[in-house]
């Protein structure tokens, strides 16, 4: 028999848009050897192997658009490339992270092809694409696979690379509206918009949350009595170190009561209604274990609640329910909390965290269970009372209630907090029930506040992000965008020094390096990725012009998901792409093609008239097309001009700005050559920068742009 391979020759991480997707991409170069002799209908027992394995490629809809499509592909017989790039979008999903895109097409050579799957986390997509090579040459040769085993693995990747819940939620409602996303570091920091723009989030604390309100929330004790002082209903307490405090204590409070640790999350070390002297010893110990100092105060009757202030508002209360599951006789706990949650593979990790935490966790002990416990058919289980299974109850809280809430996250001074309120009915004053709140809490769990119960939307991480971008703001500064075979540069550099003479805090990305104003901050090739985040990310920059070259648009992608301006000034096929499979003018057109794509709907598209694989792009871009050109005789720019469109171009020693039957005409110096000058000016024009300001600083360059080049910190 024969000993097929499938060999991942290079992976690429297309980290911004690209020939592929607008969205980051995972791009691998395959060989398939000797299978590009042997499709799928060819290979015996293989397609049932891997549907056995995966029953959800069913689902796949691939090219038939409907579900079962993929199957029928896979019995018709198709290619390796193709089922490694869905094999790789299952695993995906499998694990709870869903990709939905994926491509394969031949890169030229036989049996070389590009597969290309969307990104959800860089190592993830990696490792999912590695253990989908895997599973498809162990089904190819009848061999055994842990498929449960490797699920396990990228679950647990998956879950060590991920964002935060509440992180997540932030995030997902930024990109639903079109804000920029660009995470800063490993872990919860995730910078939302442009430059000077931007606004920053770690978990739900943001760059506006204060550090001093931080400690206060933390400080349980502290923040209880600052609330006191202002006349909010808090439970009377003391911290205690000793368990002869503790009971001394109790007994003046009088019972029952509650003991917390002084600093703590997610409930750990909490014992509420404690009723006799060995449960305030046992529960005693379980705070100390989180905090030597232990707060002991009167136990609140009635159901916690958790109100989500974000800036001005109460955006959404959380009431806990009761949460059980009945056993079955054969499924373990866990088992059953993902099946009552819904069974999918989110749901599992629902449930994973849902048991990891320490009140349910106590909840399992107490009925001597745990995760791993299978419970006799019929009994049913008690998870606890919990707030993240609870149910949305905004509609019903009394107006005096909310503004306590929204008067305790200013006292402590938090912009977004989560305030626990108990109350037995919260649609009544807390002061007729005698209800308190009971902690106040920065960077609250945001996913707590999703609709529940099968609802849908998004209205804590909304509220957040409308927060940070109120009145319809996107976090967006103006950025150029350039890219093409030639003149790029030097289109950038001018462009960056008229920005700068306009009166903007410019920073510039280019193959000459990246610009401050007129202060270069590093010397080389910064046309690619990495320079244009470095811009992008500098709170210093009110205004960005970033070049791009066709080949780091091959290896890396765009380094924004959009722009205002997309300068395109030429399409050939330079050597240097051809290792990319991008062979001819018209392949080479299909890459820089996304430069187009990404112009926002109220942006420019410059495009040369000059070049007929250029002018051919302006249908893709969505926003205005203007054109350049060294002639008002080209017929596309008199063609333009008709429609009642923007053009310039060059008549003699001029400059001419034209819309229909107006036009600017602007002489330049006889020592400048104007044609060089088209792209620079026509892009200025389509940023409204004066006429006059353009032709002033293109007469003025060449003596700038040496000071440009030579000035360093």
């Amino acid at each position: 028999m024969t000993r097929h391979d499938l060999k991942i020759l290079e992976l690429v991480i297309l980290r911004g848009p690209n020939r592929w997707s607008y969205k980051p991409a995972l791009e691998a170069l395959v060989d398939i050897g000797t299978l590009e002799e042997c499709p799928s209908n060819s290979l015996p027992g293989f397609v049932a192997r891997l549907l056995d394995w995966l029953p959800g490629l069913h689902q796949h809809e691939c090219s038939y658009e409907v579900p079962g499509g993929f199957v029928r592909r896979l019995q018709e017989g198709t290619w390796v490339g193709h089922i490694l790039e869905h094999v790789t979008l299952e695993l995906q999903s499998r694990i709870g992270h869903p990709a939905g895109f994926g491509r394969a097409r031949g890169a030229g050579a036989t049996g070389v092809y590009h597969v290309v799957v969307r990104i959800t986390q860089e190592d993830l997509t990696r490792a999912c694409l590695l253990k989908a090579r895997e599973l498809i040459l162990a089904a190819i040769h009848a061999e055994p696979f842990d498929v449960d085993g490797a699920l396990r693995g990228l679950r647990k990747l998956a879950q060590s690379k991920a964002l935060g819940p509440s992180t997540a939620c932030i995030v997902e409602a930024a990109r639903t509206a079109r804000i920029p996303v660009a995470p800063l570091a490993h872990g919860n920091l995730v910078l939302l918009g442009q430059s000077a723009r931007q606004r920053r989030i770690w978990t739900a604390e943001t760059d506006s949350t204060s550090a001093i309100a931080e400690s206060i929330a933390k400080d349980k004790d502290l923040a209880k009595e600052l609330l006191g002082y202002c006349g909010l209903p808090v439970p009377e307490g003391q911290i205690v170190r000793t368990l002869a405090e503790a009971w001394r204590a109790a007994e003046e409070l009088g019972l029952p009561v509650v003991l917390k640790p002084a600093e703590g999350s997610r409930g750990e070390g909490v014992s509420l209604a404690l009723l006799s002297q060995p449960e305030i010893a046992a529960a005693f110990e379980r705070a100390q274990q989180v905090q030597s100092a232990v707060i002991i105060e009167r136990y609140v009757e009635g159901i916690e609640h958790r109100l989500l202030v974000v800036g001005e508002r109460v955006v959404a209360v959380t009431r806990a329910i009761e949460f059980t599951v009945t056993g079955n006789g054969h499924d373990a706990v866990g088992a059953l909390v993902t099946r009552t949650l819904g069974g999918r593979e989110s749901d599992r990790w629902a449930a994973e965290a849902l048991l990891d935490y320490p009140t349910v966790r106590r909840a399992l002990n107490s009925q001597t269970l745990d995760a791993n416990s299978v419970p006799a058919a019929g009994r049913v289980v008690g998870l606890h009372r919990h707030a993240k299974l609870g149910e949305d109850v905004l509609a019903h809280v009394h107006p005096d209630t909310l503004a306590l809430a929204l008067l305790a996250a200013r006292i402590v001074g938090l912009d977004i907090a989560g305030i626990d309120i108990v109350a037995r009915d919260i649609g009544q004053p807390l002061a007729a029930q005698q209800g308190a709140i009971i902690e106040v809490n920065a960077g609250p769990s945001l996913p707590t506040h999703l609709r529940q119960n099968g609802g849908t939307g998004n209205t804590a991480g909304d509220a957040v992000v409308r927060h940070l971008f109120p009145a319809g703001e996107d976090g967006r500064i103006p950025l150029v965008g350039i890219t093409g075979c030639a003149d790029t540069t030097s289109v950038a550099q001018l462009l960056g020094y008229l920005l700068y003479l306009h009166g903007r805090s410019v920073g510039v990305a280019c193959a000459a390096g990246i610009f401050l104003g007129q202060r270069c901050i590093q010397q080389g090739d910064g046309a690619n990725w990495s320079a244009g985040q470095r811009v992008l990310i500098n709170r210093t920059v009110d205004a960005a012009v970033i070049e791009t070259s066709p080949t780091s648009l091959l290896r890396e992608g765009l380094p924004y998901d959009r722009c205002l301006v997309g300068v395109l000034t030429s399409i050939e096929a330079p050597t240097e792409v051809i290792p990319f499979g991008v062979q001819d003018a018209g392949q080479m057109a299909h890459v820089l093609r996304t430069q187009i794509d990404v112009v926002l709907a109220h942006g420019v598209a410059v495009l040369n008239a000059d070049d007929a694989a250029v002018l051919a792009l302006a249908p893709y871009s969505e926003g205005e097309v203007l054109l350049y050109s060294r002639s008002q005789a080209t017929s596309a720019i008199q063609a333009a001009l008709l429609k009642g469109a923007r053009a310039v171009y060059v008549d003699g020693d001029a400059l001419v700005f034209a819309q229909h039957n107006n036009a600017e005409r602007r002489l330049l110096a006889p020592c400048v050559n104007a044609a060089d000058c088209l792209p620079a000016a026509a892009a200025a024009w389509a940023l409204g920068i004066p006429f006059d300001l353009i032709i002033g600083a293109i007469v003025g360059y060449p003596v700038a742009l040496l000071d440009q080049r030579t000035a360093t910190f």
